[in-house]
């Protein structure tokens, strides 16, 4: 019985265990090598505020201003682009791009 109890643990592997010891005799831990800060949540929040962005740039700004933001910080997935080059494309001064943006 206890061997077929700890066949089960066989692939198991516990981050606290000890993987070797450095030259002042201090341990060094699986989760020191493999240890990542958990950022889900903060990926999370950040994937819903982007996406909130992108609903208030569709509902509360006029399609040129809109086209203008988006492109200004890249929203579409695609590089963002300079107030200059927005100016240029739309005839218009950067200060009134910065005002948008």
């Amino acid at each position: 019985m206890f061997f077929r109890s700890q066949k089960k643990l066989q692939g198991e592997v516990s981050l606290s265990e000890t993987l070797e010891t450095d030259k002042d005799g201090n341990n060094l831990f699986l989760m020191d090598v493999v240890g990542v800060e958990d950022t889900m949540l903060d990926d999370l929040d950040t994937r819903e505020s982007h996406i909130r962005v992108r609903q208030l740039v569709d509902q509360c700004l006029t399609e040129r201003e809109a086209d203008i933001i988006r492109q200004r910080y890249g929203l579409g997935g695609k590089p963002p682009r300079t107030q200059r080059e927005l100016a240029a494309e739309y005839g218009i001064s950067r200060s009134y791009v910065s005002r948008r943006a």
